[in-house]
């Protein structure tokens, strides 16, 4: 829980040594990380001190390490930081830095590297007698993708047949309607004058 993760950049300074243990494939190479600093007399960038660091690989790490790693690499190292000291013959205090690496890789800002995938078979091999998967279509439809499927994933395509060709077709046009036209207007009948009766004065 409470240990010190470093992340060194530096060069491979010796070949790594690989060893077949019982409890695994182990490798070892010293790591050469320089400083450099501006020199303003000079004007020009000057190297610095340099610290020596024994990087240890464990298991699939060191068989790789072991492959891909030469004199001089540029590399980057990430792992837990381990200070040892020790009594020597000959020496009262020897002190060692190593580093228990998890993951090391090419330091591509000075340089190409080309990755190779480990463990997989032989895709040339693997693929014999295989029955061969059409390639998806990832282009987007003129369209666009509408509706309950969009943005689900790529689709196929559905299989085309030939194409239409329009037939014209002859379409009626509706008959006017009737219109009515306005007779003419009947003639009001006269109203029958009313009788007044005579009235009797006594």
């Amino acid at each position: 829980m409470n240990e010190t993760m470093v992340c060194a950049v530096g060069n491979v300074a010796t070949q790594p040594v690989y060893r077949d243990l019982a409890a695994g494939a182990s490798a070892r190479f010293r790591l050469a990380v320089t400083s450099r600093y501006w020199d303003r007399e000079k004007a020009t960038w000057t190297d610095g001190h340099t610290n020596f660091f024994t990087v240890w690989a464990n298991r699939q790490l060191a068989t790789n390490a072991m492959a891909s790693l030469n004199v001089g690499d540029p590399v980057m190292v990430q792992g837990r930081l381990k200070v040892r000291t020790e009594q020597r013959e000959g020496q009262q205090n020897w002190t060692s830095a190593d580093i228990d690496a998890v993951a090391i890789g090419h330091d591509i800002s000075r340089g190409t590297s080309a990755f190779r995938r480990s463990g997989r078979p032989d895709p040339a091999g693997a693929g014999a007698g295989a029955p061969t998967r059409p390639e998806p279509d990832w282009e987007t439809p003129v369209g666009g993708a509408t509706g309950a499927g969009a943005g689900a994933g790529p689709e196929f395509e559905p299989e085309q047949g030939p194409t239409p060709v329009p037939v014209p077709v002859s379409v009626s046009a509706p008959a006017p309607a009737p219109v009515a036209v306005p007779g003419p207007a009947a003639k009001p009948k006269p109203k029958p004058a009313r009788r007044r009766e005579p009235v009797a004065v006594t």
